[in-house]
């Protein structure tokens, strides 16, 4: 028991070491918050550009597809084939519009959904000086500075989680007399081997 309890200790040892190691110095969005409320928070975010894909199928396909397209992207499948520092989170937004590049990705099957997922690009870039991809799937976009309702939580963000978690800032939202603007976006700050009790993710609603 004594020799058992030792390996597990030293197992999460390691484990939290390597989940603290490739998060740290990870740039993450420039944001102020303005007020917080019981269960969220509004913050004012920067502006700022994102490498985006759109992607058909359900959320966990879609997310982990679209972070494939996206890392190959920062990796050098560039222009320029040059690397592009990560950031977080990677986010991951259900989408109801038609991408003006390739609308069919609009059209529904079955359960199958649209997501877009993202990343943020390096505050130190500009529109022009990111080089440009080559993979037509992955979409450089500006993004204006705007305000959001912001949930953290820990643990693992899965599709049944977020969509309660969505819900239940809606409801606070509406509580608080506050007007949402977008759809609910998922936001994730770990590559997916980190700790689920080092895990840091957040659900941002657009508000007025």
């Amino acid at each position: 028991m004594i020799i058992a309890g030792v390996f597990i200790a030293v197992l999460l040892g390691a484990w939290t070491a390597v989940g603290y190691r490739d998060t740290k110095g990870i740039e993450t969005p420039k944001y102020v918050v303005e007020r917080k409320e019981k269960g969220f928070e509004v913050r004012q975010y920067a502006p700022h550009i994102r490498a985006e894909v759109i992607m058909q199928g359900d959320y966990r396909e879609t997310l982990y597809a679209g972070f494939g397209h996206l890392a190959d992207y920062i990796f050098g499948n560039n222009a320029s084939q040059s690397g592009i520092a990560m950031t977080a989170p990677v986010l991951s937004e259900r989408s109801e519009k038609i991408a003006m590049t390739a609308p069919v990705l609009h059209e529904k099957k079955g359960e199958t959904d649209t997501y877009i997922i993202a990343f943020i690009m390096p505050s130190e870039y500009t529109m022009d000086t990111l080089p440009k991809p080559k993979n037509d799937k992955v979409v450089l976009r500006e993004v204006r500075g705007d305000r959001y309702a912001v949930y953290r939580f820990g643990g693992y963000a899965t599709k049944g989680r977020a969509n309660r978690l969505s819900s239940r800032l809606k409801a606070a939202l509406a509580r608080e007399g506050i007007t949402a603007e977008g759809a609910p976006v998922v936001a994730q700050y770990n590559p997916p081997w980190t700790p689920p009790y080092m895990r840091r993710n957040e659900i941002l609603i657009r508000i007025e």
